[in-house]
């Protein structure tokens, strides 16, 4: 048990630092190559730190661990919005741009939606990991272009007032591919440590591979997300911690379970309880954003709060649900008879409210949408 424990630790220790060294010379890149920061944090630093779900996913599906590869994304992408943004939003009240509400989150909570009606036949089969595979090429091709082209005219103003711009060179780009070559290295040796002593770990203390990939796998691999969200909280830059969370959600289906499935001769098996629990959680967990980020486009601190509240509710259930089944029982009536409605009542009244306040704070929401846009 101990070495299980000690290799996964250290597994998740090189998959964090491989993250690391991928996120930064791959941001550095993405800049000298034209590309604005915000568009940077959106899909460079989102694609990178959910790069240890990439490989730990793939790798589990070429295993014939599909469980395991379901479970790390739908788990992460929970986890991403409950504990990483409820713990930013309690360090500091998030800022949310109107490009991620307008944009990015609908097309998060769509995303979900396809994924759940791909998983009605039980797999998630080449065709729906190619059609996922590719929405992410097109999402990342318009958001470069666009980019690219605000960044352009950015650039030109400068040059025309304070002269030639800064760029990168050559032996730098050279040492960023050498570190991004190496943070990949390093993230497909600890994601092999990790799934393995993850799956032996989930056997041990008799709990499914789905269970274990939801909650241990799905953690860990998320740790890039909880180290750059709460680092951005903390300094101040609520934009990058809310559109690191949700690129990297983006990413995690589009990306990670559309390779997945793409990797697969059978696809990526769904479970029934998948299918019918850690699915349709996710797919609440998306719609549940939308009227957080509407009010007022701040995510107060007790809604970071109330998110941190149902990350709990929803791993005790989990863990219930494979130790004691019958405290089990109880749990799943008091969340779906009052605590699950009582959040319903309060999230509705909020965006009534704010429906109804007048419409003083023009300035603010064209504030808000110049800063957040990207795409």
């Amino acid at each position: 048990m101990r070495l299980v424990i000690l290799t996964l630790v250290l597994g998740l220790v090189v998959l964090t630092v491989g993250a690391e060294l991928l996120v930064r010379s791959a941001s550095k890149l993405a800049i000298a190559a034209g590309i604005s920061p915000l568009v940077v944090g959106l899909t460079v630093v989102a694609i990178g730190t959910s790069a240890p779900e990439l490989v730990v996913s793939v790798q589990s599906t070429w295993r014939g661990q599909p469980d395991v590869a379901m479970g790390n994304v739908v788990g992460s992408n929970i986890f991403n919005v409950l504990l990483i943004l409820g713990i930013s939003a309690l360090i500091i009240p998030l800022r949310v741009s109107q490009q991620l509400i307008r944009f990015d989150v609908p097309l998060m909570i769509g995303l979900s939606l396809l994924v759940w009606g791909f998983a009605w036949d039980g797999r998630l089969g080449r065709i729906d990991g190619a059609l996922l595979v590719t929405g992410m090429v097109g999402y990342l091709t318009l958001a470069v272009w666009k980019s690219r082209k605000e960044q352009a005219a950015v650039n030109a103003e400068y040059e025309t007032e304070y002269g030639s711009t800064s760029t990168i060179s050559v032996g730098g780009v050279v040492l960023n591919l050498v570190v991004l070559v190496v943070g990949l290295a390093l993230l497909v040796l600890g994601a092999r440590w990790f799934v393995d002593a993850a799956v032996v770990l989930a056997r041990q203390l008799g709990m499914s591979e789905l269970v274990i990939g939801l909650t241990i796998v799905a953690a860990g691999t998320s740790l890039p997300e909880v180290a750059t969200s709460i680092v951005a909280a903390i300094r101040g830059e609520r934009d990058i911690a809310v559109g690191n969370v949700v690129g990297s959600n983006l990413f995690n289906i589009m990306g990670v379970l559309g390779l997945s499935g793409l990797v697969s001769a059978s696809g990526v098996t769904v479970s029934d309880t998948a299918f019918q629990l850690d699915i349709p959680v996710m797919v609440a967990v998306a719609f549940a954003c939308l009227p957080i980020f509407l009010t007022g486009h701040v995510i107060a601190r007790w809604e970071g709060a109330l998110f941190l509240a149902y990350y709990g509710a929803y791993t005790a259930y989990l863990v219930t649900a494979a130790t004691v089944p019958e405290f089990n029982r109880t749990l799943t009536f008091v969340m779906l008879a009052f605590v699950i409605p009582l959040t319903v009542v309060t999230l509705a009244v909020g965006v009534v409210r704010y429906a109804r306040r007048p419409t003083a704070s023009g300035s603010e929401s064209e504030d808000s949408e110049s800063e957040g846009s990207g795409i």
